[in-house]
């Protein structure tokens, strides 16, 4: 999987390295972090793509993240779409998750998924967190899931 900062710079360590590093270096500086992993997809005609994102908070610091795309020609009704984003959040979290406990970060898994039953990406909402509660990991949908629904959804093409 390519990974990239979000000033386009790829990342060329395996993203485990890379976010081990980042919480060093990050910890090494004073700082208390915070880690929120959220995916966002947007259908283009045929094509849809996934932004994957995992944010850096630091504690009163601002934040830095980092990104991956993905396009498929899968079509996908909405509530799959939205358990497809839920499942390559949680891919990511899963990769990871071993590297927060060891360094004591707290991390949270954003869900860009409604929680009033307006709209249509509610529909998902049980599922997804049942699946995101189920693995071990925080869970925040919409408004509260900002991993996904701002900074994931800036990035996806």
């Amino acid at each position: 999987m390519l990974w990239r900062k979000f000033n386009g710079d790829t990342i060329h360590l395996p993203i485990k390295d890379a976010v081990s590093q980042a919480i060093k270096r990050e910890t090494a500086a004073g700082h208390k972090l915070k880690v929120c992993i959220g995916t966002d997809s947007q259908v283009k005609g045929k094509e849809t793509e996934f932004a994957t994102v995992i944010v850096f908070l630091r504690e009163g610091q601002g934040g830095f993240m980092f990104i991956h795309n993905e396009k498929t020609l899968i079509s996908y009704s909405i509530k799959e779409r939205m358990l497809v984003e839920v499942a390559k959040s949680i891919e990511t979290a899963y990769e990871l998750c071993n590297l927060f406990t060891q360094y004591q970060v707290e991390m949270e898994v954003h869900a860009d998924i409604n929680t009033s039953p307006n709209f249509k990406s509610n529909e998902a909402l049980k599922e997804a967190m049942g699946y995101i509660l189920g693995m071990g990991f925080a869970f925040k949908a919409k408004p509260e899931a900002f991993a996904s629904s701002s900074c994931a959804n800036k990035v996806v093409n």
